[in-house]
């Protein structure tokens, strides 16, 4: 597989593994140790964009020879679904700033929730929602092209979203907004909630497949859960996908609190966020190694 707006395959931990403030002092410790676990990439959340300094994310970054990419969830006033034009023009006036910041941290990539708000939808997706969202996401789309940038929609759990919980719910959607640097974004924790299996929806996803998220079923130490790591890894390996793999967990112990509360980090899974990121690198880079192995076979 083939695809000329990636790169070859960089691996990565969350920011929030290591800190839930991106002040001066936060970004310099997320990137730092970041960079001393082993990965070639840091993922920053830009839950509030406006108080984000990118000037000093693209200095930090040169100096440590770490690649970032971008990621957020959007929340009810911005909201790309919603009957209220007002919030819909809030998220795309958002996102296009997160676009802006990409940019000038030398970035071409944000993901996450970025169609949807991520919470807990009593109702489902009405057809106009679904509508304005992906014309939104169009829009959005055009100007990030424009920047060399890629969008890639994070599936996500039935208590994240009610838009696209599946990997081929999120091929329709993309066939909706009809944008070549559009792509899906999975991640091993939510699949491992709605899908049938860890296989079957990379396969089905293919080449569209531009970010993963790498997660334990319940956010902790990866191989500690019950996610099936080795079935995902062969899928990836099947598919030659060659994006970003990154690693993300959450605990109690590093809170954003927003975010957190979102998310239900109610529980403390891990104390030590330098040897869970540690633990993370090696276990990753050791089941890409198993997969590409069975060329030999």
């Amino acid at each position: 597989m083939s695809n000329p707006g990636r790169h070859t395959m960089q691996i990565g931990a969350h920011a929030l593994v290591f800190t839930g403030t991106f002040d001066a002092a936060g970004l310099t410790l997320a990137i730092e140790k970041t960079k001393k676990a082993g990965f070639d990439l840091i993922e920053i959340p830009l839950m509030d964009p406006s108080s984000f300094d990118r000037g000093l994310a693209a200095s930090l970054l040169k100096e440590h020879d770490l690649a970032a990419t971008a990621s957020l969830g959007l929340n009810e006033s911005t909201d790309l679904t919603s009957p209220d034009p007002s919030v819909v023009e809030a998220g795309e006036r958002m996102l296009t700033e997160c676009l802006e910041i990409v940019h000038a941290m030398g970035s071409s990539h944000l993901c996450g929730v970025i169609y949807s708000a991520m919470k807990k939808y009593m109702e489902p997706a009405t057809a106009a929602g679904r509508a304005s969202s992906a014309a939104a996401i169009g829009r959005l789309a055009t100007r990030a092209a424009d920047l060399g940038i890629h969008l890639s929609l994070e599936v996500v759990n039935r208590y994240e979203t009610n838009l696209i919980n599946t990997g081929r719910a999120a091929l329709e959607f993309l066939d909706e907004i009809d944008h070549d640097n559009v792509s899906v974004h999975l991640d091993t924790y939510h699949m491992n909630i709605e899908e049938s299996d860890q296989f079957s929806p990379v396969l089905d996803v293919g080449d569209r497949l531009g970010y993963v998220h790498i997660g334990e079923s319940h956010r902790g130490y990866l191989g500690s859960g019950t996610v099936d790591f080795g079935s995902f890894f062969r899928g990836l390996a099947r598919i030659g996908y060659d994006g970003p793999v990154v690693f993300e967990s959450f605990s109690s112990a590093v809170v954003a609190q927003d975010l957190s509360r979102m998310l239900g980090i109610w529980r403390n899974l891990w104390q030590d966020s330098d040897d869970l990121a540690a633990h993370a690198n090696l276990f990753i880079r050791e089941q890409l190694r198993s997969v590409q192995s069975i060329e030999l076979h």
